[in-house]
Formats: structure tokens, C-alpha cells, sequence
């Protein structure tokens, strides 16, 4: 991988990389002609018809949590399944780098299953085998947050590690539908809601982060959204791609 070192980035830019509303890491921090922050460091490469970048975050007090982001473009999601072996074995095969070497794995299916851009998480659960997984639903449903749920889990279970697959939000209107993202830094949304946050220090386990973008802001401020075209298809075949890597890796 050949990348951009870490360096400086004037005050001025880095406020505007904070006020996008994303979940995608390589979008915070790509761009361009700007220098990136002292911290985090950027890499690309290309593998068949894949993108994949890796972004570090090596230091607290930026724009996402320290930890490793992977992002996996590809031509679209919306006519990939899962058997697209060639792109899933690139998925498993980033997606393994960030779990621990041995033991059982849980996967949490996040989101509402009842509204499809958000449902995402739960349909892919409903492809998984050689793991412990479930779809936990929404609070307003359940009556306990998602951190509540994940615990007992986690104290019952007592897995080697948490794999959370959900729903994301882009800043980017063309990357609906055609990107992957892995992290180990837990799931951490871009919305301020901190009961849907787990990471390391709220469950005791490594938590990776799993989704595809699904949905962007319509405009900075507004609470109108945008979906893909094809959203039907999108969660459809993004859900068996994801359960096709976890099955794999």
C-alpha cells in the first residue's frame, strides 16, 4: 500500500471535516491537496475490481475514534451476492485482520428491521452460521438500549469478540450502496445518540463495526434524507455480501 504520511491540518480545515455528517472514515479524512491531521495515517490500494483503503487513527480528539477503518469500494452493491467469491474473499479477508485470532465470535444485526435503509443489520443475521448472532431491535421496541441488550449478551455468552453490523450514512451520494466499511473501533455512530456507542471499554470485548452506506443528509442541518434508487436491492444483496464474509472469515 502506498499512502499519504500524517502531517498538519490548519484549524479552518479540520472544522470543516468535523461538521460533515458521515460514518465513513476514508471521507473525513481523504480530500485531497490537504495535508492529513498529526495522527492519522492513509493508504489505497486496488485488488481486481476492489478499492480498498485503510485509515489509522492513532491519537483521541479527532474527528472519529482511534482504530483502524477499512473501506471496500465497489462498482455496486446493489448486483453483488454472495456468490461473488472474489469480492468476498477481499471482505473476509480484511474483516479477519480485525478480529482476534481464536475464539466464538457474536454478531449483532442493529438497526430497525421495519424501515429498509435501516435494515441492514438485521437481515444480514438471518444468513449467518457458524456464529452466535442476533438482531437486537430498536429501544422504542424493547424498552433497553442497545448497550443494555449487547451486555447481557456479552456476560452470557462471553465471546472473544462482538461484530456489529448496521447501517451507515455517507456525506458522498454516489457511495450509496457501493461501499463496505470495517473498523475496530467499535460501533460508533455520527449521530450523538451515545446508547447505540460499543466499543472495547463499554463491553470488556474487541468490538468490530461492519456496514454499508445506506442513506446521506440531504443537506448540513435538515432531517430530510437520501436513499439509493434501488434500496430494496441494495439491503438485499448488501446483507448477503456482508453474511457471506462474516461466514467466511
Amino acid at each position: 500500500l502506498s499512502g499519504k504520511k500524517a502531517g498538519f491540518c490548519p484549524k479552518k480545515e479540520r472544522r470543516v471535516w468535523k461538521m460533515r455528517t458521515t460514518d465513513m472514515a476514508d471521507e473525513l479524512f481523504s480530500g485531497a491537496a490537504q495535508p492529513l491531521p498529526a495522527g492519522v495515517r492513509l493508504a489505497t490500494a486496488r485488488h481486481g475490481g476492489v478499492t480498498v483503503t485503510r485509515v489509522e487513527v492513532a491519537r483521541e480528539g479527532l474527528s472519529r475514534p482511534r482504530g483502524r477503518y477499512v473501506t471496500l469500494e465497489m462498482p455496486s452493491v446493489s448486483v453483488l451476492d454472495e456468490r461473488d467469491a472474489a469480492v468476498i474473499e477481499v471482505c473476509a479477508r480484511e474483516l479477519r485482520a480485525l478480529l482476534p485470532p481464536e475464539g466464538p465470535v457474536l454478531v449483532l444485526g442493529v438497526g430497525n428491521r421495519r424501515i429498509t435503509a435501516d435494515a441492514l443489520g438485521p437481515r444480514t443475521v438471518q444468513r449467518l452460521r457458524p456464529v452466535a448472532a442476533v438482531a437486537p431491535g430498536v429501544a422504542a421496541a424493547t424498552g433497553l438500549s442497545l448497550q443494555q441488550l449487547t451486555a447481557a449478551l456479552v456476560g452470557q455468552l462471553r465471546p472473544a469478540a462482538v461484530v456489529c453490523v448496521d447501517s451507515l450514512c455517507s456525506a458522498e451520494g454516489q457511495r450509496l450502496g457501493r461501499t463496505v466499511q470495517f473498523s475496530d473501533s467499535g460501533l460508533y455512530p455520527a449521530q450523538a445518540d451515545h446508547t447505540r456507542h460499543l466499543t472495547r471499554d463499554t463491553l470488556g470485548v474487541p468490538v468490530v463495526a461492519a456496514g454499508i452506506p445506506t442513506l446521506m443528509q440531504a443537506q448540513e442541518g435538515a432531517d430530510l434524507v437520501v436513499t439509493p434508487r434501488a434500496l430494496d436491492s441494495v439491503i438485499a444483496h448488501g446483507a448477503a455480501l456482508l453474511a457471506g464474509s462474516v461466514n467466511r472469515a
